[in-house]
């Protein structure tokens, strides 16, 4: 390094929406290890959480976050609001003159960006998900993925939450893979490691009862994770299976088309909604189930991943993005094509049905991601990369 980093350091974090969800979940976490372990001066800027998803700014709030609204910011292009939102972003930070930007999400990322650019402000952006992917029209995807070279040409350094993200951006000529860090999605992993309430108490407020055998799913109820696969999946194993039974954790805007497919397939008894938890919550529930289920079609790292194993339980996720990297066939769990139907309920009805299995998949993920995500181990990186991007001279 150049020179002698600050003690101390001010950082100005930038995300689109601070709804209930992995990529802000991470992002609060690294806000309050920020606070607490460094005593750096941390901001956090996000537009409105707008939807069914619930808010973090409550927690933010109640933590002591400096925590800076602007109505304008949304998730959604538009370009009249999107400039009154960059103008906003641009006083904010020029107020604040952080010695850092640290952005998360696509449209953050770019607003962040290049507002940082324009104030001569080293920025860092966290890829918690790809922003391009196969399930958007062509002309997206090209535009998508030029507004990534663009703003990775104003960033100092691009953290992925896991080696897949790095390989997609790589891959799409984004920037070169000198520029990017992998740095795994912290939590709270002892909330994990040891229940926070008896399984048996949260399973009978759900209405299962002890000889059920649970196949969990945490996702929000929206387009590309795959609920509906999850359903169609059930209807081929539970009538050769009694004891089995499905929780969905979350809520959203597909609830209901969920809840009529279900009805249609004649499984209403066999399906629980637990609707919007609070993140909290989600670790009594995981340590609820006996099998967790991951079916998205566009995710970074799903945090979900990691928690269930923590907990001791195996996975079977579809094979996208960093999935991979945590679901490790005939160890940890299955991998399964996405959308291949018939797979995903062959190993569902194998892991249900062999408890020993179950056991043994469960305690190998424990033993082996554990560390690796704790929320200190992630916070501990991303200060590497903090220093290293400030105390060198960079153009």
């Amino acid at each position: 390094m150049a020179d002698e980093v600050a003690d101390v350091v001010k950082i100005a974090h930038v995300i689109t929406r601070l709804i209930i969800g992995g990529a802000q979940e991470n992002t609060l976490l690294t806000v309050l290890g920020q606070q607490r372990n460094s005593q750096d001066q941390v901001t956090l800027i996000t537009g409105p959480g707008l939807g069914p998803e619930g808010s973090l700014e409550p927690s933010a709030a109640a933590a002591g976050v400096d925590l800076r609204l602007i109505p304008a910011m949304r998730r959604a292009i538009h370009p009249a609001r999107d400039w009154k939102a960059c103008a906003a972003l641009r006083r904010t930070l020029s107020a604040l003159r952080p010695d850092i930007v640290h952005t998360h999400s696509s449209k953050a990322g770019i607003l962040g960006r290049l507002v940082a650019a324009q104030l001569g402000i080293p920025a860092v952006h966290t890829i918690h998900g790809s922003s391009f992917h196969r399930n958007q029209s062509a002309p997206i995807r090209w535009l998508t993925i030029r507004a990534e070279r663009w703003a990775a040409r104003r960033s100092r350094r691009l953290i992925s939450v896991c080696d897949a993200m790095t390989d997609q951006y790589v891959s799409a000529g984004v920037a070169d893979r000198s520029l990017f860090t992998t740095i795994h999605s912290g939590m709270d992993v002892d909330r994990f490691l040891r229940p926070p309430r008896p399984p048996e108490h949260v399973r009978s407020e759900l209405g299962l009862e002890p000889g059920h055998v649970v196949v969990g799913k945490v996702a929000r109820l929206f387009h590309l994770k795959g609920h509906a696969d999850v359903i169609r999946a059930a209807a081929r194993i539970a009538a050769a299976i009694p004891e089995l039974r499905f929780v969905f954790v979350g809520d959203g805007i597909l609830r209901r088309a969920c809840e009529a497919q279900i009805r249609e397939a004649g499984l209403t008894d066999r399906f629980v909604f637990t609707g919007l938890v609070t993140p909290e919550r989600v670790a009594e529930l995981v340590h609820a189930m006996d099998v967790v289920v991951h079916t998205s079609l566009r995710e970074g790292l799903a945090r979900v991943l990691p928690q269930a194993l923590i907990a001791g339980k195996p996975v079977v996720s579809y094979d996208i993005d960093g999935a991979r990297e945590v679901v490790i066939n005939s160890e940890t769990g299955a991998l399964i094509p996405a959308g291949a139907i018939e797979p995903l309920a062959a190993a569902l009805r194998e892991l249900v049905l062999d408890e020993e299995l179950r056991m043994r998949l469960g305690r190998t993920g424990r033993e082996r991601f554990t560390e690796q995500f704790r929320h200190q181990t992630m916070n501990r990186k991303i200060r590497e990369v903090y220093t290293d991007v400030l105390g060198s001279t960079g153009d």
